[in-house]
């Protein structure tokens, strides 16, 4: 008995062996797809293990150049870097953000001289690790995050951040119009080659809970008047046409895994790198289950990583960035 074409039609074929199996495969992770994301701590002598991500630390600075080292020396394509400020530095308006001797442009100096141009290196543009309310802009007279008046902040960490020498500048507050007042102000200030990496479409997750603890979050209340809403997609594309507009060099989707959806959506409606962030809850649940011994951690780790790379992103932001760039 015949079904359609079978017997002729054998799929299986392609799947008899690893090597038969890796060279009809689709999709490819490659050491240049990757970015790490990396957190440097002001005040602190040796790393300090962030609890909620196991193997991942607050740097001290010396620990960071190290990482950044090991990093190249993978294959990484680029360093993400965060900041934590010591608590007494932090205010209302994110002073330590706009320091030219702020932790994260200091650390951004200290990456440079290290590697020079060998990893892109790249810096998160917000205020949330800065200020003592833990929000990612500065507030009004009732508590509101005012967006005009943080794009006046953004546009001089944008500033700041490029002086210390930094590639790339990752603007992450959500606020309206954030693209283009950064490009404005890089622009004027002479650093027209700095570029910027869009966060377009950032929902408000409940998977960003161990990045709270990750860059020392002041954090009360919520997000979700500035952060996209995990409901929609229309919103997503009509944020990236803006950002686009504004002069985004490249766009981001995160978190990474929920969203596969919107990040195809994203990839083919661009000509322009796009990157996806597999965030700290996504981190946090592998290495939690793994630990249990209820899932193959590093399969696990692999498969989440095909499984976005064949969504469409040119770039991953992961926390397994150099380790699963040594084992490609």
């Amino acid at each position: 008995m015949t079904y359609g074409s079978f017997p002729g039609a054998r799929p299986r074929r392609l799947r008899t062996t690893p090597a038969m199996r890796r060279m009809v495969a689709e999709t490819r992770l490659h050491p240049a797809d990757l970015i790490l994301p990396a957190f440097v701590r002001e005040g602190i002598d040796r790393p300090v293990p962030i609890q909620a991500m196991p193997g991942v630390v607050q740097h001290t600075m010396d620990t960071l150049r190290k990482a950044a080292v090991e990093a190249v020396e993978a294959g990484v394509a680029g360093i993400m870097l965060f900041g934590v400020p010591e608590e007494a530095k932090k205010d209302a308006n994110g002073t330590a953000g706009t320091d030219p001797d702020g932790i994260l442009q200091v650390a951004i100096r200290a990456v440079k001289q290290e590697v020079g141009d060998d990893l892109v290196v790249m810096s998160d543009l917000c205020l949330d690790e800065t200020t003592d309310h833990g929000h990612c802009g500065v507030l009004d007279a009732e508590g509101r995050v005012d967006n005009d008046a943080t794009l006046e902040r953004y546009a001089e960490m944008a500033q700041v951040q490029a002086d210390a020498g930094v590639h790339v500048v990752g603007p992450s507050g959500m606020m309206d119009g954030q693209v283009g007042v950064i490009r404005d102000a890089l622009d004027q200030t002479g650093h027209e080659d700095v570029s910027i990496l869009a966060y377009t479409a950032k929902y408000s997750s409940a998977f960003y809970g161990p990045f709270r603890e990750a860059v020392g979050s002041s954090l009360r209340g919520d997000r979700k008047t500035y952060q996209q809403d995990p409901a929609n997609v229309r919103e997503s594309l009509r944020e990236l046409a803006l950002d686009l507009d504004e002069g985004a060099d490249m766009v981001m989707v995160k978190p990474a895994g929920p969203y596969l959806d919107i990040l195809a959506k994203v990839a083919e409606s661009v000509d322009v790198p796009v990157a996806a962030y597999q965030i700290s809850g996504e981190y946090a649940m592998v290495e939690a289950a793994a630990e249990k011994g209820w899932i193959d951690r590093d399969k696990a780790i692999l498969e989440t990583l095909t499984g976005i790379k064949r969504a469409g992103a040119n770039m991953i932001l992961t926390y397994w960035a150099t380790e699963v760039a040594r084992g490609l």
